[in-house]
């Protein structure tokens, strides 16, 4: 790490306003490589879909790309995805049984750094195999991220936005990906300059990084989310910050506007109301909670 970048819990406030910026799918078009070429792949290989692949790829895509769970963090997409093709007519009638991932659901629910880092914790506490087969998975996925994600540009208006930003706010890479991953991605393309934090899986969920570093320390009208998942605004929500849409498949244009006026209107008070209220009803009713195949 950088030595201009700190833990999170070593963050402190030294500007009126904060920012908090998710990382795939929102400043970089990370999101369809790293699902359709290197998580899903695994996915298939590692759970035995083969017989199934099309509709493995299907549901796997709808969950982490083109739904309401875009973004979620990758062990409880794996819960996801397996429970919903286990239940797709078409698996059914070809045979296919869907792995059921109890031990996985129980360290789900009671650890909040979804990592591999906890997960290692876990399997030397319990010697799980479930749980080593599913670090195998998230292992392999980081394999091939490293190797086939390279040379992603950010969206255009990214540099323009957070060097304008940059001169107000406290800003903070907020993120569910690897620390690892999120460091070379950002110091590849020297945007790591603007932020004061690099915080991913391994230091807890997103509203975990948004309590640590922002809650009760800015005026509430005074912390902005951008993201582009419903996890992101939900993490903003619960701390009571302002959210600004990434919008999927509409990314460029969404910096745009943030840039020409967003940032503006976050920086003179008059973000939050209608101006909030009209890009957050565009940016769910883009996201689907019921799959195209029910």
């Amino acid at each position: 790490m950088k030595p201009h970048l700190s833990h999170i819990n070593n963050f402190k406030p030294a500007k009126e306003f904060f920012i908090g910026i998710d990382s795939d799918g929102c400043a970089f078009d990370t999101m369809e490589i790293k699902h359709k070429e290197c998580f899903c792949p695994a996915y298939i290989n590692h759970f035995n879909l083969q017989p199934v692949s099309k509709y493995a790829r299907e549901v796997w895509e709808f969950v982490n790309l083109y739904s309401q769970t875009r973004g979620v963090n990758r062990f409880k997409a794996l819960q996801l995805s397996l429970d919903m093709l286990g239940k797709r007519p078409e698996v059914i009638r070809r045979g296919v049984q869907t792995k059921a991932l109890t031990e996985l659901d129980v360290w789900i629910d009671h650890e909040t750094k979804l990592g591999n880092p906890g997960l290692k914790e876990e399997i030397n506490r319990t010697g799980s195999q479930v749980l080593k087969h599913c670090l195998t998975w998230s292992e392999d996925v980081n394999a091939a991220v490293h190797k086939i994600v390279r040379d992603v540009i950010p969206f255009p208006m990214v540099h323009e936005t957070l060097d304008e930003a940059a001169v107000k706010a406290d800003m903070v890479v907020v993120s569910a990906t690897p620390v690892d991953a999120l460091q070379r991605e950002w110091e590849e393309h020297k945007i790591d300059q603007h932020v004061q934090c690099i915080a991913g899986q391994e230091m807890g969920t997103k509203q975990v990084h948004l309590e640590t570093c922002a809650k009760g320390r800015y005026e509430k009208n005074h912390i902005l989310m951008i993201g582009d998942a419903p996890g992101d605004m939900k993490a903003a929500g619960s701390i009571g910050a302002l959210f600004f849409p990434i919008i999927p498949g509409r990314e460029e244009e969404s910096w745009e506007e943030l840039f020409n006026n967003g940032i503006q209107r976050f920086f003179n008070l008059t973000y939050e109301g209608d101006y909030e209220r009209t890009i957050i009803d565009r940016f769910e009713v883009s996201l689907p909670a019921t799959p195209p195949w029910q």
